[in-house]
């Protein structure tokens, strides 16, 4: 079962790129030896530049966990091996993380995870997406007619599910 959903991935991935040659669709790598399987999509002709897509993706794999305090960052090289692009680009994505001391260098060592790292992403994400998220919740309920106390008792019922 398990083959075959990667199989399938595989698939679709080649889907992708023969749809929108303006993708470049990673879905595993000999290039980080037995690491996890790597899934990102890298929108070539984006709004978003490519640095930034890659590092957008190093802080998913901080927030998820798959890279933790003081693990190994992958290099600028590996990056640009994994994704098939500019070692430049990669080290680009590498510096937001560096000034925003997410990452840190060892010399000779390599770069590694910061201690607060997933603190300061999660904290981030909350102020950012949940303010964004909410806006958007209270600008479609005003457009829709729902009242703050419906919407509350959605809210409440959504929850009560979840849990």
């Amino acid at each position: 079962m398990k083959r075959c959903l990667v199989v399938i991935l595989h698939l679709f991935c080649v889907y992708l790129l023969f749809l929108n040659k303006k993708c470049i669709v990673h879905y595993n790598s000999n290039v980080l030896g037995n690491q996890k399987v790597v899934k990102l999509l890298l929108e070539m002709d984006g709004e978003k530049p490519i640095y930034v897509q890659i590092a957008e993706w190093l802080e998913r794999e901080i927030i998820d966990e798959t890279l933790k305090t003081d693990d190994k960052v992958y290099s600028q090289y590996q990056l640009a091996e994994l994704f098939n692009i500019n070692p430049a680009t990669a080290g680009k994505g590498l510096t937001i993380l560096l000034d925003a001391e997410l990452i840190y260098k060892k010399r000779g060592l390599g770069t590694f995870v910061s201690a607060d790292a997933r603190k300061k992403l999660l904290a981030k994400r909350k102020d950012r997406t949940l303010r964004r998220l909410v806006h958007e919740l209270l600008d479609e309920a005003k457009l829709l007619g729902i009242e703050e106390e419906q919407l509350f008792q959605l809210i409440r019922a959504e929850r009560k599910e979840r849990l």
